[in-house]
């Protein structure tokens, strides 16, 4: 399963929630929500035609483990997970949907550590934050070979121009005035 999409927008409240169900996305991404809306929020997106990719870390409510993700495959049933952790990845690709390991660019140790993890769980797609720094997602699209997205800090539509300028192939963002780049 591949993104076409080169914004993915981030949701933080039921209002932004619904009013992305009126745009013409294809993908929402839910962050900060908690467990008991799961369900319900993935049924009315994909009744609506939207593809959903759940932040499993940002959660209330979730234990990030084996059950819990069985919980989330087989009764949330989204498309897609964004996780920061290697075994949630292995999880969601035992379960067949699309993964994406998020990747804090904090030094050069942690860096170095996140690629050696990430070329063995092969997620989908590597999140890179924040995302903006150019040289970083080339060189971490170049050492892994799977597709980058740039998330976090993007605050100016020259800043996700600048992303996809230096090999990203999509966005997240909360900013909904990014939405329609």
């Amino acid at each position: 399963m591949s993104i076409e999409q080169s914004v993915l927008p981030a949701v933080k409240s039921i209002k932004d929630f619904e009013s992305l169900l009126e745009r013409d996305t294809e993908y929402i991404v839910l962050l900060e929500t908690r467990l008991g809306l799961l369900r319900k929020l993935v049924r009315v997106a994909h009744k609506a035609d939207k593809k959903v990719l759940i932040h499993i870390d940002l959660v209330q409510g979730l234990k990030a483990d084996d059950y819990g993700m069985e919980y989330i495959a087989q009764e949330v049933k989204p498309d897609g997970i964004i996780s920061t952790r290697a075994h949630i990845i292995k999880l969601a690709k035992k379960q067949k949907m699309l993964s994406i390991q998020r990747l804090f660019l904090i030094d050069s140790q942690a860096v170095e550590h996140n690629l050696n993890i990430i070329k063995k769980t092969q997620p989908d797609y590597v999140e890179v934050l924040p995302g903006l720094l150019p040289g970083m997602i080339r060189e971490i699209k170049d050492q892994v070979g799977v597709p980058v997205i740039a998330g976090g800090l993007i605050r100016k539509p020259e800043e996700v121009s600048q992303a996809f300028e230096s090999g990203a192939s999509a966005i997240t963002t909360s900013r909904s005035e990014l939405w329609s780049f």
